[in-house]
């Protein structure tokens, strides 16, 4: 009996059938717990098998799902005639189904010259943006594009290939985040031979891009020449890699929440465009946090992240912070720098270059300095509170005057008080760690002979005057 049994079994296996598309993609939907019922989903819908096959798949379940659909198609104008017959195909779809249909045509040629990105990142800008206006005029729900698993390979692929950190490693996610809205793609369980199938048994006949078959593009490539290698190896290759795409991002949340958690006890923002690192605190942190937290502040800073910019990019990061050279400096894509100074690491895109600036001072007043502070003048008779660097005080004689307040010149030098001799100002910021940058900022305090003062904030010269008893004085008060 046992031997029959095997059989049995075995006859079992070889005859089930796999599952249908409609099947897969239900089930997957299931998974992911996305409830549609009620819902208004804009379709994005070039033509081609993957979006027709998804409307068609929505379509077809529109009173199962109870669910709103509309379509929308972008004509990107890079094959003329050609381009505006994939549009009339999707319009007759649509008035065929009674599915509401909107179309944009846009010169894609044309903004690739204005912003200078490439022919597939300026569509796929000018696609979404429709997508998103449409999605907004009818009060969507959802985006719905056709993004497949066999994509999900290849885009793993090539973002592994160019060396990708973090969770873009992960592929395309199921489901993300675009402005007011989300976007699904339900179709990332199926490869490219089901979608294919499933339009030839509805009868579907989808237009073909030219394009898509083209060497020049890397995606091409990695679709004719290394995906067919791994479906040999595997059939259900893209199965795999999808749910190794799923397992990364779950990983790289759980690790994102840690990072941030982390992070905010190691930097600062400097307003919108500089953070700072503390770098002892950031190299307590594990590695795979550093290498994160790196990664949150160029998402941070970067209002476009460049294409360009890869793992490498992180590692040359951690080595400066790493390097036994107390300063160093890193340029990176669009114009982003930074600047490792004592133990600080500083990220920021420079302003514009730095001015040197001069104010002469006859009188009382406030003078607002480009760094941000502020040097105040004023008359005391019994100076008050704590004379520390921040303040100094002066005899009240008009030799002062003009008192000056400017940046730092080659070969300044003052004299200590309470020391013999000078000391260069470059040797003062040098032994009080003042970062670079800020050093071309800090102002210098001399009297109208040039003579050096003050320092603010780091050291005063034998000029000034403890309170020895209540008579007339000059006060002059750093605040930053």
């Amino acid at each position: 009996m046992l031997p029959f049994a095997g059989v049995v079994v075995n006859i079992f296996h070889w005859t089930r059938k796999k599952p249908m598309l409609e099947e897969k993609v239900s089930a997957f939907l299931k998974k992911k717990g996305l409830d549609l019922k009620n819902k208004k989903i804009v379709i994005g819908v070039s033509g081609g098998p993957d979006s027709i096959a998804l409307l068609h798949y929505f379509w077809s379940r529109q009173q199962q799902f109870q669910i709103e659909l509309i379509a929308a198609h972008v004509d990107h104008m890079f094959r003329g005639e050609e381009s505006l017959q994939d549009a009339m195909f999707v319009k007759e779809y649509c008035r065929d189904k009674a599915i509401p249909f909107e179309m944009e045509r846009v010169n894609v040629p044309e903004y690739m010259e204005k912003s200078g990105k490439s022919s597939q990142t300026a569509a796929r800008d000018c696609r979404y943006s429709f997508y998103q206006r449409t999605a907004g005029k009818y009060g969507a729900d959802y985006i719905a594009l056709g993004h497949h698993g066999d994509d999900q390979v290849e885009t793993i692929l090539m973002r592994l290939t160019r060396g990708s950190a973090g969770s873009a490693r992960a592929g395309i996610p199921f489901t993300r985040p675009f402005g007011d809205y989300t976007i699904i793609r339900p179709f990332l369980c199926l490869n490219r031979a089901e979608i294919e199938s499933y339009c030839l048994k509805e009868h579907l006949n989808p237009r073909r891009d030219p394009s898509n078959e083209k060497g020049i593009y890397s995606r091409n490539r990695f679709r004719q020449e290394v995906l067919p290698f791994l479906r040999k190896e595997n059939p259900q290759v893209h199965e795999h890699f999808q749910k190794f795409s799923e397992d990364l991002q779950s990983d790289e949340a759980y690790l994102q929440e840690l990072t941030v958690h982390k992070m905010n006890t190691v930097m600062k923002k400097n307003g919108n465009e500089e953070i700072s690192v503390n770098i002892d605190a950031f190299e307590a942190m594990p590695m795979p946090l550093q290498r994160r937290g790196i990664q949150l502040i160029l998402n941070y800073l970067y209002k476009e992240r460049p294409a360009s910019l890869s793992a490498s990019h992180i590692e040359s990061i951690i080595s400066l912070m790493k390097s036994p050279h107390p300063s160093g400096n890193l340029d990176f894509p669009g114009g982003l720098h930074i600047v490792r100074s004592y133990r600080q690491c500083h990220f920021l895109f420079p302003k514009e270059p730095v001015q040197s600036y001069r104010y002469e001072i006859f009188k009382p007043a406030s003078i607002k300095l480009p760094n941000g502070g502020s040097i105040i003048l004023e008359y005391a008779d019994c100076p008050e509170g704590n004379l520390n660097n921040e303040t100094l005080v002066l005899e009240r004689d008009s030799e002062y005057f003009p008192i000056i307040i400017r940046t730092r010149e080659k070969g300044d030098r003052m004299t200590l008080k309470g020391m013999q001799g000078s000391r260069k100002i470059k040797d003062i910021f040098i032994d009080h760690k003042i970062p670079l940058h800020d050093r071309k900022t800090w102002p210098i305090v001399t009297d109208a002979k040039g003579r050096i003062l003050w320092v603010p904030g780091l050291k005063k010269s034998h000029v000034d005057r403890q309170q020895q008893s209540c008579t007339s004085y000059i006060i002059l008060k750093y605040i930053k």
